[in-house]
């Protein structure tokens, strides 16, 4: 079992940055894959971005290419999502996610564990 609690969200202006963090417990952290997804209202949840276990690897939706970045810190068992360039319809529940399977998916199925979300607004 893995349990993660987000944080960092928030109400934010188009243009400025938010930081979302993870905390996970439970098992070793370096032996899960790690992803952030996202949830607008009305729509269905989407990926956003992923980082390997050791973080050689991250992957990101083309929507937020070049704006988010994803990292991880293995000893500290923390994954992070750093989110600049905020635009509106990047408004929605971001939620952490857990695979124990190491391939990179970007479906949500694809993931074991899941945290309770963290709103992020971005005001136009």
């Amino acid at each position: 079992q893995v349990q993660l609690v987000e944080s960092g969200g928030g109400l934010v202006q188009a243009g400025g940055s938010l930081r979302l963090s993870c905390a996970a417990s439970g098992r070793t952290f370096s032996s899960i894959g790690m992803a952030w997804f996202r949830q607008a209202p009305g729509k269905e949840r989407e990926f956003v971005a992923y980082i390997s276990r050791r973080g050689v690897g991250t992957y990101y939706a083309d929507s937020v290419k070049g704006r988010f970045t994803i990292s991880r810190d293995n000893a500290k068992n923390t994954v992070a999502l750093q989110m600049n360039s905020l635009k509106p319809e990047d408004t929605a529940v971001y939620y952490c996610a857990a695979r124990e399977v190491e391939s990179y998916t970007i479906a949500s199925s694809g993931y074991d564990y899941w945290g309770q979300g963290t709103q992020v607004t971005v005001s136009s």
